[in-house]
């Protein structure tokens, strides 16, 4: 099928919520809506969706701090899912970081999610031996 991978806009933001909600990427303590308003205005071209005759089959939020790169919220509608479309386009957001001098891309994958862990495994990513820690800075 013809795909179209390209930065977000506006017109994206039902498809791409319902996505993300469609593979179960959203969670209670964070905002969807408001993360896609502050990505927005930081990166935007890193926003990507996957387009198949005029509807949005695809979606990773990707960023890059400057020390390495991000993706966050890949998601790709069930009904076109293990057709290549998730590859795509993280082949497509690495293309962008490496245009943009990015040495490295990370990720955060649940435990619980052995599928995911698979796929990303597939596309040469590695386990990294870390402990993530996190702190909410601003209350969604």
């Amino acid at each position: 099928m013809p795909m179209i991978i390209r930065p977000y806009t506006d017109a994206d933001q039902a498809s791409v919520l319902y996505l993300w909600q469609a593979c179960g990427l959203i969670r209670p303590w964070n905002n969807a809506l408001t993360d896609i308003f502050r990505k927005q205005g930081y990166q935007d071209e890193l926003f990507l969706v996957a387009e198949s005759k005029q509807e949005i089959v695809g979606v990773v939020m990707g960023g890059y701090d400057g020390h390495r790169g991000w993706a966050n919220y890949l998601a790709v509608d069930p009904d076109y899912q293990l057709q290549g479309i998730a590859s795509l386009l993280m082949r497509n957001l690495e293309q962008r970081l490496i245009a943009k001098g990015c040495p490295k891309i990370q990720l955060l994958v649940r435990k619980d999610n052995p599928a995911v862990i698979d796929f990303y495994e597939k596309l040469d990513y590695e386990h990294v031996e870390v402990l993530c820690l996190g702190k909410r800075l601003i209350e969604d």
